[in-house]
C-alpha cells in the first residue's frame, strides 16, 4: 500500500458518532445488495453536534438498475450522477448522492475535468458503512486518487515555491470557482485552517501519486522540480475556463434533475443558501409547486446578491 493510500484508510476509518453509522446503515438498507459502502464527508464531520444540520453521505452501488429496481432513475443517475436523496432517523438528517463504484473511481480520479467529486474526497472523510473487505479497499483506492487529481489540476497555476498550505488554499480556491456556491468568501481557506495538520501529512505523498516531482526545504516550502512556464500556465487556465463553464452549467442540471429525484428538493436548496450566504429566502406557495421555474427565476437575483457565484 502507498504512503498516500496508508493515509486514506487511516482517515476513513477514525470514528464517528454513533447516530451517524447508524443512519449510514439506514442509507444502505434502502438499497438492499445493491450497497457496497457509505461515505460519511462535508462540515458536519468537524461538528461535535449534529441536531439541526443536515449530513452528507454518498453511497456507493454496485449497480444502478439493482440499487433502484426503477428505471428510470437508474437512467438518471448514469446520465447525470449523482441522484440525490433525504433521509432521516432518530433525530438525524441527511442527503445522500448515489454513484457506482465505477463512476466513484472516475469522477474521484483526474480522468474527469469535473470537479464535484475529487475536489470533496481530497478533503476528509468517513468510510462508516461497507459491505465487506473488497468494497473498503475499492472505496481507499477511489479515494487515494482524489487528492493527487486536485492539485495536478491546480499546478500550473501556482508558483513556488510554496507553503503547503497555501498549496491547497489556492487548489480549493480553484475548485470553488468551478461550480455554482452558496458559500461566504473566503470558505476555501477555512476548510483548510480547520484540519492543518492534515493537509500537511497529506501533501508530499499527494504530490508523489500526482507525478509532480517535488521536495520540501528546510523552510518548509514547496519547490517544483519543473517550473511553470507561460505555456503550461495558459493551458492550465484554459482548462480552468472550461471547468468553470462546464461545472456550473452541470450544477444547473443537477439541481434541475433533482426537482424529480429529491423531495423538497427546493427546499433544501434555499435552507443550504441561506445558512452559507446568510441570505433570508423565504419560497411562497407557488415556487413549491413550481421549483424548476422558481429556480430559474431566483437565480438572477441570486448572482447579483453574490448570495451563489
Amino acid at each position: 500500500m502507498s504512503i498516500l493510500k496508508g493515509l486514506v484508510a487511516e482517515e476513513l476509518a477514525q470514528p464517528v458518532d454513533p447516530g451517524v453509522r447508524a443512519l449510514a446503515a439506514a442509507v444502505a438498507a434502502r438499497h438492499g445488495a445493491a450497497a457496497r459502502a457509505v461515505l460519511f464527508y462535508g462540515s458536519c464531520l468537524r461538528e461535535a453536534r449534529l441536531d439541526g444540520l443536515m449530513l452528507d453521505f454518498y453511497l456507493i452501488v454496485d449497480d444502478y438498475r439493482r440499487a433502484y429496481g426503477k428505471a428510470w432513475l437508474a437512467a438518471a443517475n448514469r446520465l447525470l450522477p449523482p441522484n440525490v436523496f433525504p433521509i432521516g432517523q432518530d433525530g438525524l438528517v441527511a442527503k445522500y448522492a448515489v454513484l457506482s463504484e465505477a463512476d466513484f473511481a472516475r469522477l474521484a480520479s483526474a480522468r474527469t475535468r469535473n470537479v464535484s467529486v475529487w475536489a470533496r474526497f481530497a478533503q476528509p472523510s468517513r468510510l462508516v458503512w461497507a459491505a465487506d473487505d473488497k468494497a473498503r479497499t475499492t472505496v481507499i483506492d477511489a479515494i487515494a486518487g482524489a487528492a493527487p487529481a486536485l492539485l495536478a489540476a491546480a499546478r500550473p497555476m501556482i508558483d513556488a515555491p510554496v507553503q503547503p498550505l497555501d498549496l491547497w488554499r489556492r487548489a480549493f480556491a480553484l475548485t470553488y470557482s468551478a461550480e455554482l456556491r452558496a458559500e461566504r468568501s473566503g470558505r476555501a481557506p477555512s476548510i483548510v485552517e480547520r484540519d492543518a495538520e492534515r493537509y500537511l501529512r497529506f501533501t508530499m505523498p499527494a504530490l508523489d501519486a500526482a507525478g509532480i516531482s517535488a521536495t520540501q526545504g528546510a523552510d518548509g516550502f514547496v519547490h517544483f522540480a519543473a517550473t511553470a512556464n507561460h505555456r503550461s500556465r495558459r493551458a492550465g487556465g484554459r482548462a480552468w475556463r472550461r471547468r468553470r463553464l462546464e461545472g456550473k452549467l452541470l450544477t444547473l442540471a443537477r439541481l434541475a434533475k433533482a426537482t424529480a429525484t429529491y423531495a423538497g428538493g427546493i427546499d433544501y436548496l434555499v435552507w443550504k443558501i441561506n445558512r452559507h450566504a446568510g441570505t433570508a429566502i423565504a419560497l411562497t406557495p407557488w415556487q413549491r409547486r413550481h421549483p424548476i421555474l422558481a429556480g430559474v427565476m431566483l437565480l438572477p437575483k441570486l448572482f447579483l446578491s453574490r448570495a451563489v457565484r
